[in-house]
C-alpha cells in the first residue's frame, strides 16, 4: 500500500513539474498523476539502459520520473501534431 502511495505522489510530483517545464495545455490533474508515473518508468529503463541506478532515493527519483515525464510529453505532443 505505501509504494502505491509513494508512486502517486511522485507521479503528482513529476507530472506538475514536467507540466511547468513544457509549458501549454495542461492534461488535468488525473493526467499528471499519470504522466508523472508513467514517466518515472520511461525515465527509470534509461538510466538503467545508460548503467546508472534506476532507482535511488527521494530526489534522485524525483528527478529521474521528471526526465522521462518530459520525454513522454514531448513525444505524445508530436503524435498530437
Amino acid at each position: 500500500m505505501l509504494n502505491i502511495i509513494w508512486w502517486v505522489i511522485v507521479g503528482l510530483i513529476a507530472g506538475f513539474a514536467t507540466g511547468k517545464i513544457m509549458k501549454g495545455e495542461g492534461f488535468g490533474t488525473l493526467m499528471d498523476i499519470v504522466i508523472g508515473i508513467a514517466g518515472a518508468l520511461i525515465g527509470g529503463f534509461i538510466m538503467r539502459m545508460l548503467g546508472f541506478a534506476g532507482e535511488g532515493g527521494m530526489i534522485y527519483t524525483i528527478l529521474v520520473a521528471i526526465g522521462g515525464a518530459v520525454l513522454l510529453t514531448w513525444v505524445v505532443r508530436l503524435i498530437k501534431k
